[in-house]
């Protein structure tokens, strides 16, 4: 395979990776603010984001009023983001600048 259209999947998937990490801040956020995660906009992050951490907070329970679950999924995220980064490094000696 072509080590442009590599790069491009590549690149393409990282930014994906990216947009979905910032979302999930932004959606980390909203039950900061009374309203916003029960509005519409926050029952459609609600869609995207909690089947990602659902099984997150099966496996860890809240401690109190602190969801330590939510910062491994997020930690879990970019440590997937790095492994992708490597994996493509490996097979194609491809590494795209974000």
């Amino acid at each position: 395979m072509d080590s442009g259209l590599l790069s491009t999947i590549l690149g393409f998937i990282l930014f994906l990776v990216k947009i979905y990490q910032y979302g999930m801040i932004i959606y980390f956020l909203t039950s900061w603010l009374p309203g916003v995660r029960e509005g519409a906009f926050g029952q459609f992050l609600g869609k995207i984001y909690e089947p990602y951490l659902e099984p997150f907070r099966r496996i860890i329970p809240p401690l109190g009023m602190l969801d330590i679950s939510s910062i491994v999924a997020f930690l879990t995220l970019g440590l997937f983001y790095m492994g992708l980064i490597q994996i493509f490094n490996i097979f194609a000696n491809v590494v795209p600048i974000l």
